[in-house]
């Protein structure tokens, strides 16, 4: 599978996910301002590699720009504002001098991360569930394309299908579609059974017993285990905790953010009303559109990050 991002040494390379799953467009960006319009744009996206590109981002500002890439930075910092990833890979980065060698560092330490999380989350779901093959319903796209190695939530989920025989139901999900788009493309590269689930059918089957576990990704959490990920996620919670069905939140230490007390207080992005409308209503019709929902520590069943579960 085409790697979504690659660090040249001097300018930093991206697989343009807003072209996936139909083309395979690479794109190369030479400043945090490039950096920040394909975050925005969400032609890289995924709350840890965010983090990483941004990094690489400020490493670009700072060789080209010495006496001026803080400003940059600032820029590249509020390119998106509900991952915390983005904001906390700043401020390493700059904490650091803008040194290229800390974004590699960063860089470094989500691959690895990838790998112990998903470990991490497979061992909870195989001492939970019983033998045998699981079907587990995922969300937006959490894999390779949203963090470095096999991904968040697609990580726990590879490793289980490395262990045993597993069939994911992945959901639409707004916006852009990306679990249609994005995880559908990577389970096929993984060979891993799959089918596309839409979005309001969810809810029914985790009722109807069709659904082993749910494991979706994190963008950020809040100091009381408050988990905010894509639109969505919440109704899953809810559907899986009536149903009493595991849910896990997968993803690194670096979304966990002591400094947010609860859920209610973390920004929720609302992005623009043309992603909904384009060719399926009428003209001038009022959107909400908003990217992220809040689930309630209490509907979690299990919190893994690559320090282990919660």
């Amino acid at each position: 599978m085409p790697a979504p991002l690659h660090w040249t040494g001097e300018r930093l390379q991206i697989l343009d996910q807003t072209r996936l799953p139909h083309e395979e467009v690479v794109l190369t960006l030479a400043g945090a301002d490039d950096v920040a319009g394909a975050i925005r744009r969400l032609a890289v996206r995924g709350a840890p590699l965010i983090g990483v590109a941004a990094a690489y981002g400020v490493a670009m500002e700072a060789a080209a720009r010495p006496d001026a890439w803080r400003e940059g930075a600032a820029r590249l910092r509020a390119a998106r504002p509900t991952a915390v990833n983005l904001a906390w890979a700043v401020d390493r980065m700059v904490a650091a001098g803008g040194a290229a060698s800390e974004a590699e560092a960063i860089h470094r330490d989500d691959v690895a991360s990838s790998a112990a999380l998903g470990r991490h989350g497979a061992d909870a779901l195989e001492a939970a569930l019983p033998a045998g093959p699981l079907t587990i319903m995922t969300h937006c796209n959490a894999g390779a394309l949203a963090a470095s190695g096999r991904g968040t939530a697609l990580s726990v989920i590879c490793e289980l299908a490395d262990r045993r025989p597993v069939h994911v139901l992945t959901c639409e999900a707004r916006p852009l579609l990306q679990g249609a788009r994005l995880t559908v493309w990577e389970l096929r590269r993984h060979g891993i059974s799959h089918e596309l689930v839409v979005d309001a059918a969810a809810a029914g089957l985790i009722r109807r017993g069709e659904v082993d576990a749910v494991v979706t990704g994190f963008d950020r959490v809040a100091a009381n285990g408050d988990v905010a990920n894509k639109v969505g996620t919440y109704g899953l919670a809810l559907a899986a905790h009536a149903a009493g069905v595991p849910f896990v939140a997968a993803g690194p230490m670096s979304s966990v953010d002591a400094s947010t007390p609860t859920g209610d207080a973390i920004e929720i992005e609302e992005r623009g009303a043309d992603e909904v409308r384009r060719d399926w209503t009428l003209p001038g019709t009022a959107v909400r559109n908003p990217a992220f929902d809040v689930t309630p520590a209490e509907l979690v069943w299990a919190l893994v990050t690559e320090q282990g579960v919660m």
